[in-house]
């Protein structure tokens, strides 16, 4: 029986694309908030016999989370969990980025742990937008009611972007606050999944050409191409060869980190 990996945000863009490699030695199952657009990606797996299933999930949902992985059980060994899943700023608005974001990725992170074992493997996606936000902005001294109270985590990271003038701002202060929380978080649950001999890393990816990526063109994403050192949007498969890599055992020993993967964009802005 093959192993298992579980892809949130599976039904396209990124996480379709790292579905099709992983693929090739994995029952992958892919978890979005719409059915038609699983039951499209399914298609689109079985025509390359892909072995495949999918679930609805809401990421925000513990229970429905829970869910998740008791079909994942159904299917074999659980080896990784790619957590693509996630809203952009011109997606919603800023608490419900803020909820998608980060309350999704402490509460999959959770399912994850309370299950793991020796060689399992979390790839969270966080962004680019988490190492490119002003320091001061970033309300760090919130994160750490993540680990005891959520909620109250959430209010607090919330705080900074009350005080922006415009909605635009707003979600867009949210969405980088997001991200930077995962890298944070990823860094701090480390330890936890090491006790289990399981690993935990988060990829930043920059502007990619996927649905979102190129939906985030309105806040001037291609603007930020200019600078870079790769002037041009990112493949989907390239970000993908990245995700599959760190939930591979060939990076047994890599946890803990972010790796970002933006064409140069940060590093064209240092």
């Amino acid at each position: 029986m093959k192993p298992v990996t579980i892809i949130t945000g599976g039904a396209g863009g990124m996480g379709l694309a790292t579905a099709k490699i992983l693929g090739a030695d994995h029952t992958v199952l892919l978890a979005d908030v719409d059915q038609q657009r699983l039951d499209n990606a399914l298609a689109e797996l079985h025509a390359l016999n892909i072995s495949a299933d999918s679930a609805v999930c809401d990421i925000t949902d513990r229970a429905s989370i829970d869910g998740l992985f008791k079909q994942a059980a159904k299917l074999g060994r659980l080896a990784s969990v790619i957590h693509t899943a996630g809203l952009s700023p011109q997606m919603a608005d800023a608490e419900t980025i803020m909820r998608v974001n980060a309350l999704g990725t402490i509460y999959l992170a959770d399912a994850v742990l309370n299950i793991a074992s020796e060689g399992v493997a979390l790839v969270n996606v966080a962004s680019m937008a988490g190492h490119m936000m002003p320091t001061a902005l970033m309300p760090t001294r919130a994160y750490r009611h993540a680990l005891s109270n959520p909620e109250k985590f959430l209010h607090k990271a919330l705080f900074p972007t009350r005080l922006m003038p415009k909605d635009f701002y707003k979600k867009g202060l949210a969405y980088g606050i997001s991200k930077n929380f995962v890298m944070w978080y990823t860094r701090k649950r480390a330890a936890d999944f090491g006790v289990k001999g399981a690993r935990i890393v988060s990829v930043s990816p920059g502007s990619f050409d996927t649905a979102m990526g190129r939906l985030e063109e309105q806040s001037g994403s291609a603007e930020m191409l200019k600078t870079a050192a790769l002037k041009r949007f990112g493949k989907p498969e390239e970000i993908a060869n990245v995700l599959a890599f760190c939930a591979s055992d060939k990076a047994g020993y890599l946890t803990g980190v972010d790796i970002l993967c933006d064409g140069g964009v940060v590093a064209g802005r240092s």
